[in-house]
């Protein structure tokens, strides 16, 4: 059975839920699928797996520290087996050449140029704020192209379910193609 590491960083959890909704498509196409929190360690020995994803969430218009700080660590690795990429955002959402930006930024950061990148549309968590963080989500969302809500008496999720099955099912058919 192939072995498949979800390495992410999330700040309020959606990119938590993103990674998990991958393991287990991962799970269903038989693979062995195990998530990495990099919040809680950044030492993974990346040899032990026959494939890596990557996922990361933009806050203040920049990739998680800790992920690029993992993939600047395992570069080497990342590029010598099948690896790919999903960036979290509101951009993801209605302003993609945004959110796309954000990934050449990051890749252009790394030195990583994975096979497969996903962009998905993050969540706006306003009960899940305090105050203040409210207020400042409310006036970005209020900024950006689209409607995104800006009722700060409930939450909004605007990831595409089955898109981010589909990426999952793609990593998983490119690890049996030939020559994979």
């Amino acid at each position: 059975m192939k072995k498949i590491l979800i390495a992410y960083g999330t700040t309020e959890g959606q990119t938590e839920k993103i990674a998990d909704v991958i393991a287990d498509s991962l799970r269903g196409r038989g693979l062995d699928a195990t998530m990495l929190d990099l919040r809680d360690s950044q030492d993974e020995a990346l040899d032990a797996y026959d494939g890596v994803i990557v996922g990361g969430s933009i806050h203040v218009g920049k990739h998680d520290k800790r992920v690029v700080d993992f993939v600047e660590k395992n570069r080497g690795t990342l590029t010598s087996r099948p690896s790919a990429f999903f960036s979290v955002s509101l951009d993801a959402r209605s302003a993609t050449g945004e959110a796309e930006k954000y990934v050449d930024e990051f890749e252009e950061q790394t030195g990583w140029r994975p096979a497969k990148v996903a962009l998905f549309a993050g969540a706006l968590l306003f009960t899940q704020y305090g105050f203040v963080k409210r207020l400042m989500m409310k006036r970005i969302a209020a900024g950006k192209p689209g409607t995104l809500g800006t009722d700060t008496s409930r939450d909004y999720v605007y990831t595409e379910w089955d898109g981010v099955r589909r990426f999952a099912e793609d990593f998983a058919a490119g690890l049996s193609a030939p020559g994979a």
